[in-house]
């Protein structure tokens, strides 16, 4: 049975870098879950939050190793549960009439988000948090009617060593 592992790479700010990662990863079989590239604090850095299933401890490490060895990647550092804070965002957009609407707003603010825009139809539903909460929001909204669903994947960010 595959696990998801959440890898962070610090890598440098060139061309064809988010390329060639997304093709080392695939091509030793692995499934990427998500990937999201972001600015950091160096101008001439960025970094990227990479989900991959893993059926192994030994390829997991193998693509870590790999990685590492990349030119443009500066650091690769594999996040484990419970040693980091991720988020994501959700938008979705459900049915809902006069009547749901109200019921949206009030499930919607319980995992604290917001109806980003509201029609006679239908609501678009907008929402940040961790992969899990997010999953369930997505739950308790199926029954209302799911017709569009985006989902940003995970940014992650190390905790502190105290």
């Amino acid at each position: 049975m595959s696990e998801k592992h959440t890898i962070s790479c610090l890598v440098e700010n060139h061309f064809g870098v988010l390329a060639r990662i997304s093709g080392l990863i695939s091509a030793r079989g692995f499934n990427i879950d998500s990937l999201t590239v972001s600015a950091t604090e160096d101008p001439t850095a960025s970094h990227m939050t990479i989900v991959v299933d893993a059926d192994t401890p030994q390829k997991l490490e193998q693509v870590k190793n790999q990685l590492g060895r990349l030119i443009d990647v500066i650091e690769v550092q594999e996040l484990k549960e419970g040693e980091f804070v991720d988020r994501e965002i959700l938008m979705t957009r459900v049915s809902a009439d006069g009547r749901t609407q109200a019921q949206l707003k009030t499930l919607v603010e319980r995992f604290g988000g917001k109806l980003a825009d509201v029609t006679n139809h239908s609501v678009i539903v907008e929402a940040t948090g961790d992969t899990k909460a997010l999953d369930q929001l997505v739950e308790q909204l199926r029954p209302y009617g799911i017709t569009k669903l985006v989902r940003t994947g995970r940014v992650a960010l190390e905790k502190s060593k105290p």
